[in-house]
């Protein structure tokens, strides 16, 4: 029978800690959510006592230290974007946190038609 570091533990992938244990069984931050491209950075505001900040809380807001995209941050991290998405809005409500850059509409950022076309065109003559 297998020793419980040899069922907990693989040397490649690390301890076996599920997503929702991370975030305290949440799925989703309070309040607005954190867009794939947003990019947040810490406030230099220092930690208070309110919250009892998780390893992995204080390893995001280190990964905020300059400013930087929510997923570049999760793949940073090696997190879940789920995680690190919960852990930002906990950072953000004690103003640990801000969003600095936001993604522009979707209106805004479409290209001309006839980029899309000759996109389209390009695609199809590979």
């Amino acid at each position: 029978m297998a020793s419980s570091a040899e069922r907990w533990l693989d040397r490649e992938a690390g301890p076996v800690v599920r997503p929702y244990a991370r975030t305290r069984g949440r799925t989703r931050p309070e309040g607005e959510g954190f867009e794939l491209i947003a990019v947040v950075a810490a406030t230099g505001v220092p930690p208070g006592d309110r919250l009892r900040y998780s390893p992995d809380h204080t390893r995001v807001l280190r990964g905020c230290a300059r400013p930087v995209a929510v997923v570049d941050l999760s793949a940073d991290l090696g997190l879940p974007i789920g995680v690190v998405r919960v852990l930002l809005g906990d950072l953000r409500d004690e103003g640990l946190v801000a969003v600095v850059a936001a993604a522009e509409s979707a209106e805004g950022s479409r290209p001309p038609n006839g980029v899309l076309r000759e996109v389209l065109n390009g695609l199809r003559a590979l």
